[in-house]
């Protein structure tokens, strides 16, 4: 069985379980906690598993893949179905290209490890480090939501009637969004495919709130 290496609250993993539940994979789930003890992500025993310490990594027989975009395609290519990635090339470019301004542009900025620099190394209190988050994750959205906003709109998702991996980056991203209090006002778009993906089982059982390490 798949082994995922997680932890509730990453938007990272949390897009991995969304693809597992899609293409109904069973796995078997090892939280990693990220902030317990100075964070359970640096101990040698999982460096040595992945050694950005970072999750989430998935053990496949035996071979770890890491970096969630990677882990996600390589499901897509080994079971098709349902596909996360449009066979038009043009569209497969677009899906892609929206799934990493979230997963490349907007998430780095804002991960536990800029942010805990902010705090420590740059002494910044937490209304300036929140200050920062809310600030790219809004300019991030924003941007984003142009993009999405400007496909033909003949379906729920942000191409058209089929989930892809850009709705797979979209809904952990959201998620974020709304537990740091982001103003998302401006992005009815996403805000309305946000909603209709979160109504379907696989995006609804991969929720943090759900997670066993979420207690």
């Amino acid at each position: 069985m798949l082994k995922l290496y997680d932890y509730f609250r990453s938007s990272a993993a949390y897009r991995v379980r969304i693809a597992l539940n899609l293409k109904q994979l069973g796995y078997r789930q090892q939280p990693i906690h990220l902030t317990r003890d100075g964070g359970e992500q640096f101990r040698p025993e999982y460096r040595a598993i992945n050694p950005q310490a970072r999750v989430p990594a998935l053990d496949v027989d035996g071979a770890v893949l890491t970096q969630s975009l990677a882990i996600i395609e390589y499901l897509d290519e080994t079971h098709p179905v349902p596909p996360l990635l449009p066979r038009e090339p043009l569209a497969r470019a677009r899906v892609r290209a929206m799934a990493q301004v979230i997963a490349c542009d907007i998430h780095p900025l804002a991960n536990t490890s800029p942010l805990n620099y902010l705090r420590k190394q740059l002494g910044q209190n937490e209304d300036a480090v929140n200050g920062w988050y809310r600030h790219w994750v809004e300019n991030g959205l924003a941007a984003l939501e142009q993009l999405v906003a400007a496909q033909p709109r003949d379906g729920d998702y942000c191409i058209g009637a089929q989930v892809t991996l850009a709705d797979v980056c979209l809904v952990p991203q959201m998620a974020n969004a709304r537990r740091f209090n982001c103003d998302v006002s401006g992005c009815p778009t996403l805000v309305k495919i946000d909603a209709a993906c979160r109504a379907l089982a696989a995006f609804a059982a991969a929720a943090p709130e759900k997670q066993p390490d979420a207690g």
